[in-house]
Parts: structure tokens; C-alpha cells; sequence
């Protein structure tokens, strides 16, 4: 089935030669030129990945990423001439899933874009499809008082139900199937991104901190995502 891109820039010669690399990889893209026009464009076409400008006119890219997480949890890969480390925390830290800076080379910002699609389709796959196989003993996963649902992808903390992203998801999965080991940040990234790290921890660093928010009661003292120092992250006690 074609895959659907939001593409949200205003340079109209990045938006146009983006638009047509991606169309020569048989994906269908529709463009929006700001952030007022991206989001009636969201009312009109399901989309499965939306590529987002931070700097937009008529309304700014984190503002567009705010409404489209307050609604939506469709995969959103930010491109932004705005690549300070502070930008890329932001944006994850209002649901990104991906960053890119400004310049880019096309054949990465295309592997970004396959493989963003890609984690997506398989997570919707095992959600709504009952043929995927999920390991028989495996229905459920709990740690004290957390439980992770394999079926639902939610988790739970005592009485309280917790909605996951696909990445949060698949971490606290990691994190929970291997119950005394330490995951480096590398490790983490190979696993769940499913590509080489180039050393960029706000990365790991704001889905950690986003996880910790849902899942803790204390996120400050965290009690089952741990920090080894030095090393990564485990699940419970040090």
C-alpha cells in the first residue's frame, strides 16, 4: 500500500526537491508551506509519517508538533536549519521521533524516513493484527508494581493505565526481557533505531527522561529505570 508523507516547509526548493526524491522512492507527498496550512492538511489525509520545519511560518514548528502529539501518534522526523543540542531535546521532548539538521544529505534523510515508516508499520501490525505472534509467555511483563501489556503496547503502574510510543515502548520492552543487564546508550540505539550511533545522547536522553515521566512515581528517583553512571541504563536495582 503507498505510503502518505506530510512534508512541512516553507523553502519552497527544499520542500520541492525533498518532495520529489521521496515520490522517486514511490512514496505519495503531500506539502504544506506553514505550520496553519499543515495542520488542515492533517484533517484531510491520513498520513503515515510527517517530515516538520521548525521554523514556519503563520505557525511554528513545535507548535504544530504540540497539536499533532495532543491528537495523533503518527511518526514525526523534524528537518531544521535549528540544530543545537537544545532544538533536538525540544523537539523530542514534545514527541519527535527523529531529528535532522540542516544541510542533509537526501539518501539519509530517505533511510530516516524507511525506517521511521518501517518501526511504525511493524508497531500498528503487532497492535491491531491477531496473527502476529506474541511469545506465548509473554502476554504480559511485570517488574514490582509495572506491568507492560503485550497486547495493548500500554503500561501499567499500580491502578494507573500509561499510553506508550512506539520507541517507549520497545525500550521498556528491552529493558524488562533483559531484567540484570546494562544497556549502554549504543546498545539502546542499535536496538530500537535499528542504526549505527554517531554518539548523539539527547537522543536516548529524552525518550529515557519521557519514559521516566509516564512510568515513575518519582521521576527524579527513579526506581525502575535505572542509571548505571559511567555505563547506560538497566531495569531496577543497581
Amino acid at each position: 500500500m503507498e505510503k502518505v508523507i506530510l512534508l512541512v516547509e516553507d523553502d519552497k526548493e527544499i520542500n520541492q526537491l525533498v518532495k520529489g526524491q521521496l515520490e522517486q522512492e514511490a512514496f505519495k507527498v503531500v506539502t504544506a508551506y506553514n505550520g496553519e496550512d499543515a495542520l488542515h492538511l492533517l484533517e484531510q489525509h491520513e498520513v503515515d509519517l510527517i517530515l516538520l520545519d521548525l521554523m514556519l511560518p503563520k505557525l511554528g514548528g513545535m507548535e504544530v508538533l504540540k497539536r499533532i502529539r495532543a491528537t495523533k501518534h503518527t511518526p514525526v522526523l523534524i528537518i531544521s536549519a535549528k540544530g543545537s543540542d537544545l532544538d533536538k531535546a525540544l523537539g523530542l521532548g514534545f514527541g519527535a521521533d527523529d531529528y535532522i539538521s540542516k544541510p542533509f544529505s537526501l539518501i539519509e534523510l530517505v533511510a530516516r524516513v524507511h525506517a521511521a515508516i518501517r518501526r511504525s508499520t511493524q508497531y500498528a501490525a503487532a497492535a491491531n493484527d491477531s496473527s502476529v505472534a506474541i511469545p506465548a509467555a509473554a502476554g504480559s511483563l511485570q517488574y514490582k508494581e509495572l506491568t507492560l501489556d503485550m497486547s495493548s503496547f500500554t503500561a501499567q503502574i499500580e491502578d494507573r493505565n500509561v499510553q506508550l510510543t512506539a520507541k517507549e515502548f520497545q525500550i521498556l520492552k528491552l529493558f524488562m526481557t533483559n531484567p540484570r543487564r546494562v544497556f549502554t546508550k549504543e546498545q539502546i540505539f542499535h536496538y530500537i533505531w535499528e542504526e549505527d550511533y554517531y554518539g548523539n545522547e539527547n537522543v536516548i536522553n529524552v525518550h529515557i527522561r519521557r519514559l521516566r515521566e509516564k512510568v515513575e512515581l518519582d521521576p527524579s528517583n527513579p526506581q525502575y529505570i535505572r542509571t548505571i553512571w559511567g555505563i547506560g541504563y538497566k531495569l531496577g536495582d543497581a
